[in-house]
């Protein structure tokens, strides 16, 4: 059978998602109207679901002729998700936001303490699946709940820090992003009882895939137009978060005019004119070196599976995110 193109073009990952978007809806029902209203809102809004699939595709690594996934691992997505989903809530009143998804952000429209409040209940439901699926997969969620404190918490300290070190930022990235791809991939593993050299396998998959997901997004933050993004750009620079290829660019020829530029709030001229240095500097080269990085670690965790459509899929999914960062060089 060949190779899928996507973790989407998956044999029964349609019907997956399906299942996914049906349970997403149901667990997060509350005796409340208000608060299912809330809690669903951003679920209704859409989205890729890529935890979830990644939880489905990780479930289905030795499978030569893969088809519906367990129903124990569907569960397991939407843990993963809900967890993304309360994550996503806490950031908003942190940022701030208007917008998530193209549709207005749970803060903006109920307040600050009701987000903060519906983002707790989805963390809740998540941890409620979790203790469902066995010790371990509760004791793995609560760890990465904890991870992705600790990386918000580390990018919070750095905010408008035109002194942070990559080691500072990699640090950060890996607990807000690659944490829960790597806790995806290996919750999909575990309930689909695979061997442990299995699941460490999808897990370091995991772990170096969404550390190159950041990077990529991060990078495109500078480089791309807010078209390309559908999303404004430079909006990291505004909140005083720098990343990986301004981190560089500071270091570099260019770095005493960014640094003049940075380090507090900016207006839309200054993003501009830190945008235009960052993207005259190695720095962006160098940043996208980085990423091919952590993809070809990516590639060489599975290295050891069988071939199958699967694999396969996974491996597509990095192709796929070079090429997305190739379309806006």
């Amino acid at each position: 059978m060949a190779n899928p193109t996507t973790l989407l073009d998956l044999p029964g990952m349609a019907d997956g998602l399906r299942r996914t978007e049906d349970e997403l809806r149901k667990v997060v029902e509350s005796d409340d109207p208000f608060l299912t209203e809330m809690a669903r809102h951003l679920i209704d809004a859409g989205g890729k679901r890529v935890r979830p699939a990644l939880a489905i595709t990780a479930s289905l690594v030795l499978d030569e002729d893969p088809d519906v996934a367990p129903w124990a691992v569907i569960r397991g997505g939407v843990a993963v998700e809900l967890v993304h989903q309360g994550s996503l809530y806490h950031d908003d009143v942190m940022d701030d936001a208007e917008t998530r998804r193209t549709v207005q952000s749970v803060n903006a429209r109920w307040g600050n303490l009701e987000a903060i409040l519906a983002g707790d209940y989805l963390l809740a439901r998540a941890s409620e699946i979790a203790a469902d699926l066995g010790t371990e997969v509760a004791g793995l969620l609560a760890a990465t709940i904890a991870a992705l404190c600790e990386g918000q918490v580390r990018e919070v300290r750095h905010a408008f820090d035109v002194d942070r070190s990559e080691e500072a930022y990699l640090a950060s990235i890996s607990g807000k992003t690659a944490s829960l791809l790597a806790t995806a991939a290996r919750i999909g593993a575990i309930v689909a009882d695979h061997s442990r050299d299995v699941v460490d396998a999808v897990t370091d998959f995991g772990h170096n895939y969404g550390m190159a997901f950041q990077v990529v997004d991060d990078l495109l933050d500078v480089t791309a137009t807010d078209e390309e993004l559908g999303k404004p750009s430079g909006n990291d620079l505004m909140e005083g978060t720098y990343t990986l290829p301004v981190i560089r660019a500071l270091a570099g020829p260019a770095g005493d005019d960014l640094r003049s530029l940075l380090g507090g709030p900016i207006d839309s001229t200054g993003r501009d004119r830190a945008r235009e240095l960052v993207r005259a500097d190695g720095a962006i080269s160098s940043t996208r070196e980085t990423a091919v990085g952590y993809l070809a670690d990516a590639r060489v965790a599975i290295a050891g599976l069988p071939a199958n459509p699967a694999v396969g899929a996974m491996l597509t999914t990095c192709d796929l995110l070079v090429e997305r960062l190739d379309r806006t060089a």
